[in-house]
């Protein structure tokens, strides 16, 4: 639970959001546990490897999903990725009958597609006609039911016991879109080949999810801090997906056409503790298999906060910042009407020319 005395400053102020191009975020590099997850090519009829608990991250969402209010207060990361997902749907010009939202939460994209991103134009979805909600948690799912969407559309919630095997047939949805949700998913590639063949031909898969150096501040400070107070460190973050693999597991999945880029989405937090405790309320929580059971400790807990405030911490500033590395990609099923692209060789424009005969470094 949030700390009583921090509960006023935390109503008082919303998190601060803004992003910038994500280039190199300085850190401190030493042998860690926190390691980006890779991906490699499986044996046929290997078994998948188990990185996170399903149950227990089950159970952290639909605990924090039973408190509505505290619940919706936590919602500023989703809400802010999901209107970010809906402008990259906008840049597409065709109609979407129906989509799937895979991954829902709280349908926090419904939210952001029925809301218009500027006077001028209308909402994404004045071009969907139905959308599917699919999530595993269905307290968190059916959170908002009683909420009015700000502009009509027509949703069916759907319970999954897994998102890494889709009951749905071939060739259903005109676009399936994904906000925050495919970095608890143990078997990634299953997932996108499940959801390309539930694409119809010549349909985008659209995607956010954490990834690379997602809150390496906090990772940072805890395994000082471990090693600091217990010689040693353990499990206390989970392991995220790089954003070099994201290309080969779309094109391994049979998506064409693919676009994968990186936002650093940094929130101000007054400290560590409130950071922790939004975690939590979002159903966020660690959930790697074999994390350290319980709490993680006063003493290590007190060191870590320090830490994180003096390696991170701005002069003049009280609070903290924390970052969520957001990985944004698109894929298209294959078509034989699709567009290819061009085979290397036969540009007729010479990059010099238009460098006006620099080089290119």
């Amino acid at each position: 639970m949030r700390p009583a005395a921090l509960r006023p400053l935390l109503r008082c102020r919303r998190p601060a959001i803004y992003s910038f191009p994500s280039l190199r975020i300085p850190s401190l590099r030493i042998p860690s546990p926190f390691a980006p997850r890779t991906y490699a090519v499986q044996a046929p009829g290997a078994p998948t490897l188990q990185v996170f608990n399903s149950h227990v991250k089950y159970l952290q969402k639909e605990r924090a999903a039973s408190n509505r209010e505290q619940s919706r207060e936590v919602d500023y990361l989703r809400d802010e990725i999901a209107t970010r997902l809906a402008d990259r749907l906008l840049d597409i010009n065709r109609d979407f009958p129906h989509i799937l939202d895979l991954g829902a939460n709280a349908c926090n994209l419904s939210r952001a597609l029925t809301t218009p991103l500027s006077p001028s134009e209308p909402p994404a979805s004045s071009r969907i006609t139905h959308l599917t909600c699919a999530e595993t948690s269905p307290t968190l799912l059916h959170r908002d039911d009683a909420l009015p969407l700000p502009s009509p559309l027509q949703i069916t919630r759907t319970v999954l016991p897994t998102l890494e095997s889709l009951p749905y047939e071939a060739d259903t949805f005109d676009a399936v879109i994904s906000s925050l949700a495919l970095h608890w998913v143990n078997d990634l590639p299953a997932l996108l080949a499940h959801a390309n063949r539930a694409l119809k031909p010549d349909a985008p898969i659209l995607a956010a999810m954490f990834g690379g150096d997602t809150l390496f501040e906090l990772r940072t400070a805890l395994q000082l801090a471990s090693q600091e107070r217990r010689g040693g460190v353990a499990a206390h973050t989970s392991p995220l997906a790089d954003v070099r693999d994201v290309g080969g597991l779309l094109t391994k999945a049979g998506f064409k056409l693919l676009t994968v880029d990186v936002e650093d989405v940094v929130v101000e937090y007054p400290d560590m503790f409130a950071l922790m405790a939004d975690l939590q309320a979002m159903g966020e929580s660690n959930a790697v298999l074999g994390r350290e059971m319980g709490g993680i400790g006063r003493e290590v807990l007190a060191a870590a906060s320090a830490i994180y405030k003096e390696l991170y911490g701005e002069e003049g500033k009280e609070g903290i910042p924390a970052t969520f590395r957001v990985i944004f990609f698109i894929g298209w099923k294959e078509s034989p009407d699709q567009r290819k692209p061009l085979e290397r060789g036969t540009g007729e424009v010479n990059m010099k020319d238009i460098l006006g005969g620099g080089s290119i470094n």
